[in-house]
């Protein structure tokens, strides 16, 4: 329950004096206070009682930094009551607001999604940093500094105007697709850590997509979030072992779902520009339709990837891009273009990197170099089934 209601109470704590290092530190505490007192008497309401209670700390903490006038009104500020809705319903979740908040433009680009990450989904530093391909200190200097200016500039914490808001949209997407992306790591499922982090995901995508109708990379984001989600009871059999693509179960997909990620992905491609999330729909969409066929096509894919890679320049949109490019040329094709991100530093502790390029000299045939850069998959990668999937194809390449 804490950890679902992290974002939704750092928005409401923070949005009397706009500093979410005093909202964090504050929610930490009454958190802590609630691991000693709730094994005793669990409260009725135990979100307005982890409210109230961090409430009290900012109070306590405004009254040791209160000088003069200056500390007075900050002490006001923050003891004006602060109650949960009456009837959630009657605004938007109030994680938007405070997502919205930290894509302001006075923050830092590079900080914005980040920041939301932490936040208002209460993704811890490292994993943060690991899934935006930076070092960690880099990172947690990024967002010191990203909440100092929220404070210092008195930054809002509310939707913006309508006028406002394709400045913010893209990073508030990209938050929202990394929380996903990150929760989808956990093919198993087993860990309610992830799984409700998924779900919240899905939550805001969708909430953005009925606010913002008129937007397309609204649309191609909650989409292509569908298409992965359609598939996810595939990931694993009913062993428990990891399941590639290529490999997976078709009945056992969610076609509803996958209609309804279809249906958005049109009415996305009908509203104007194509975006990233857009293509990355598409790039879904493409995939699903050719399982279903019997028969990918890698071309279109490459053509997908190429146009990605011009908007994003990501090298992991590259990584994917060889990878379709070995599908239409060959695995030698694939890994010409796989040794040409071999010097991105980004990629060296990436599991995906490694896994592709195992699979790849699987195929031309090169063995001793397959098993090299599948054990470096193996030990990069956090989860057991995959794991266990990536010692099969080990073994086999053994016998083989």
């Amino acid at each position: 329950m804490i950890r679902r209601s992290h974002g939704r109470l750092v928005a409401l704590l923070a949005s009397r004096n706009r500093d979410l290092a005093g909202a964090e530190d504050a929610l930490a505490d009454a958190c802590a206070a609630a691991l000693k007192d709730w094994p005793r008497e669990l409260p009725d309401n135990p979100e307005a009682w982890l409210l109230t209670v961090a409430r009290r700390r900012l109070i306590d903490a405004a009254r040791k930094l209160a000088r003069g006038e200056e500390g007075a009104a900050e002490l006001e500020i923050i003891g004006d009551t602060v109650t949960l809705p009456a009837d959630p319903g009657i605004l938007p979740d109030p994680r938007l607001g405070l997502l919205f908040a930290c894509a302001h433009p006075g923050i830092a680009p590079e900080a914005r999604a980040p920041l939301m990450l932490q936040v208002v989904l209460g993704l811890d530093a490292a994993t943060i940093a690991a899934s935006f391909l930076v070092a960690p200190a880099a990172l947690a200097q990024r967002l010191v500094r990203a909440k100092a200016k929220i404070r210092a500039a008195g930054i809002p914490f509310s939707v913006p105007e309508p006028a406002e808001l394709p400045a913010r949209l893209e990073a508030v997407l990209d938050a929202i697709y990394a929380c996903y992306a990150e929760a989808w790591a956990d093919a198993s499922g087993s860990e309610a850590r992830w799984r409700n982090l998924r779900e919240e995901a899905i939550w805001l995508a969708r909430l953005l997509a009925s606010l913002l109708p008129d937007q397309p990379e609204a649309l191609g984001l909650l989409a292509l979030l569908l298409y992965c989600e359609s598939r996810r009871d595939a990931r694993l059999s009913a062993a428990g072992d990891y399941v590639p693509l290529a490999e997976q179960d078709l009945t056992r997909w969610n076609h509803a779902l996958l209609e309804e990620a279809e249906a958005l992905l049109r009415q996305a491609s009908a509203g104007g520009p194509t975006g990233r999330y857009q293509l990355e729909a598409a790039l879904q969409s493409a995939h699903a339709s050719g399982r279903r066929r019997g028969r990918i096509d890698w071309a279109a894919l490459v053509a997908l990837y190429d146009a990605l890679m011009a908007l994003t320049g990501s090298p992991v949109v590259a990584l994917n891009r060889a990878v379709a490019l070995a599908g239409r040329d060959g695995p030698d094709a694939g890994l010409a273009a796989l040794d040409g991100l071999a010097a991105d530093a980004r990629l060296l502790d990436y599991q995906p990197f490694w896994a592709a390029r195992a699979e790849l000299l699987a195929r031309a045939g090169r063995s001793a170099e397959a098993g090299e850069a599948y054990r470096r998959a193996i030990g990069l990668e956090r989860e057991a089934a995959v794991r266990a999937y990536l010692q099969r194809q080990l073994a086999a390449l053994g016998s083989g």
